[in-house]
């Protein structure tokens, strides 16, 4: 005879489910606030209403599994590659504060993002991250005429 045990729910998926639901509200919140004077077609309200439509149905999903016991199990915390990132973005703050320009603090970014990934090629990342920032940022200050944070590297072009 098989008896059949029933599945737990998935506290921390619930947790989960309501942190991407008060997300979707915060943005949907934040959607309405705006005032535009645009009475023309799809305006700048309609991408943050579909973020916002698109993070409920997820926090609706997961918590529809977590309360099924459906939801995968998680994998452990690993702290290097998060700090490796947050320590990133740091970098790419304080470079843009200080001065340094959108094209280093991009590359020095996409390096420890590279490492957290478990990538250990820091030259060569550093190059593509050079290379990517270039692009970018001509292509943000040349094509759609966008000012970024311009440091000596970005006076040069």
């Amino acid at each position: 005879m098989n008896v059949r045990t029933p599945k737990r729910v998935d506290v921390p998926g619930l947790v989960i489910a309501l942190g991407l639901l008060i997300l979707a509200g915060l943005i949907w919140l934040d959607t309405t606030r705006l005032e535009l004077s645009s009475v023309y077609g799809l305006g700048p309200k309609a991408m943050p209403s579909v973020v916002a439509i698109g993070l409920a149905i997820l926090a609706v999903g997961n918590a529809i599994m977590a309360v099924r016991g459906g939801l995968p199990t998680r994998d452990t915390l690993r702290w290097t590659p998060i700090l490796l990132i947050i320590g990133g973005l740091a970098a790419l703050i304080a470079l843009i504060h200080f001065g340094g320009g959108f094209i280093p603090a991009t590359a020095v970014l996409f390096v420890a993002t590279s490492a957290a990934f478990g990538r250990r090629a820091p030259v060569a990342d550093l190059i593509i991250g050079l290379v990517a920032g270039v692009v970018i940022y001509l292509l943000f200050s040349k094509l759609l005429t966008l000012s970024l944070p311009m440091g000596p590297l970005e006076h040069l072009l």
